[in-house]
């Protein structure tokens, strides 16, 4: 039953992010483009994700089990330090210059969109030198559960 949900929520999800637009480099530069032709329909599909979001914390910070009966596994982190600046920036930084962000991107190689591989390639290559940075580890040396 768990994975039959989490491929039907994938699966709405992805739906929505082709609906919305934000698998569309040129309409995200859009959104981005403030100076110039700004596109804002974006932002009421941001507007409307973190309205959802706020919704399913504010019921899962009461629950310790999930719906489907697992253990609820919340961030507890509220600290805003130079690592989550930094890392904040580095995705921006990506994100206007792809166009594309993990899960936009993921649907588009669904779609067969060949630029959304590259970037994905992109992404799991600055993984993999943050773990080698972040653990001092040969490459494949990584410890298991860094990949599950």
């Amino acid at each position: 039953m768990t994975l039959l949900t989490a491929l039907l929520s994938g699966l709405i999800f992805g739906l929505g992010l082709i609906l919305s637009g934000m698998v569309n480099p040129a309409k995200v530069m859009g959104f981005l483009d403030l100076a110039g032709a700004w596109d804002p329909s974006l932002a009421f599909v941001m507007g409307g994700a973190i309205l959802v979001g706020l919704v399913a914390f504010f019921i899962a910070y009461r629950r310790t089990l999930s719906f489907l009966g697992g253990n609820m596994h919340l961030p507890n982190a509220g600290a805003i330090d130079r690592r989550l600046v930094g890392g904040s920036l580095l995705f921006g930084a990506g994100w206007g210059i792809a166009g594309l962000c993990p899960g936009p991107a993921l649907v588009a190689i669904g779609m067969g969109e060949t630029k959304a591989l590259v970037f994905a390639g992109a992404m799991l290559a600055g993984m993999v030198i943050f773990e080698l940075l972040e653990h001092g580890m040969p490459a494949g040396k990584l410890p298991r559960a860094q990949w599950r």
